[in-house]
């Protein structure tokens, strides 16, 4: 009795878990799958859930959502996703630029500051490993100041060469930074061009900060261009 108790009460937990990975409402189809357990037993679970005060909205049928103002203890971690929690820090910490290497390192510090000891060993001797880069492209602009462009949805002055090495001066709208093995590519409305451009960040030359705002929102952009990608693709 107390062993199923305990199996349900982590069932519970892996709903609420479930839950705080999406951002939409997710079907009860989808969550008993998932859970690999009968809708019956997923509904029942979803009501018990709601009758002990979990601000869950949304119905059978239609999807279920968690509502803000719950949470769980932040480090109730299991060993796989101490494992890619690790993985991707120890990724950052290779490929980032210098302020994402130093926060990749801050955050596994103050991670394993706060976890319990018996899970310590499962996060510092993760068994993964991520291999060096040795071709990694420099470049001579800070990405830090485009990050934070970004989230303050500024334009940005660049001077640009091309593949040809053609110089090109433009202002860009930057909506994101995609990082590969190699190289840094810079997501961008360029008003020069009208058009979304990506710009690899070892070929900026120069940037300026500009104080005047894209007035667009900057997710709004962001999902107009993966639009765009997936029209290109097919």
């Amino acid at each position: 009795m107390l062993r199923e108790k305990m199996r349900r009460a982590d069932r519970l937990l892996k709903v609420i878990q479930l839950l705080r990975r999406h951002r939409r409402p997710v079907t009860g189809q989808h969550m008993a799958e998932e859970l690999e357990v009968s809708l019956r037993t997923l509904y029942r679970d979803m009501a018990d859930l709601i009758t002990d005060g979990v601000p869950i909205r949304g119905e059978a049928g239609v999807g279920y959502v968690l509502g803000e103002g719950y949470d769980l203890p932040p480090m109730m971690f299991n060993a796989d996703e101490l494992d890619a929690v690790m993985l991707g820090l120890s990724w950052v910490a290779r490929r980032g630029d210098q302020t994402l290497q130093r926060a990749a390192a801050d955050t596994v510090a103050k991670i394993g500051t706060v976890l319990p000891q018996h899970l310590r060993a499962y996060f510092y001797d993760a068994p993964l490993i991520t291999p060096p880069t040795f071709n990694q492209t420099k470049e001579s602009i800070d990405l830090a100041a485009i990050r934070k462009a970004i989230r303050t949805q500024a334009k940005v002055k660049i001077e640009y060469q091309d593949e040809l090495q053609k110089p090109s001066s433009r202002v860009i709208w930057p909506i994101a930074i995609s990082y590969f093995d190699a190289q840094r590519l810079i997501v961008a409305w360029c008003e020069l061009r009208v058009g979304f451009r990506h710009f690899r960040s070892d070929r900026v030359l120069a940037m300026t900060v500009l104080e005047e705002k894209y007035r667009e929102p900057r997710l709004k952009l962001l999902a107009q261009w993966k639009d765009d990608r997936k029209r290109e693709a097919l």
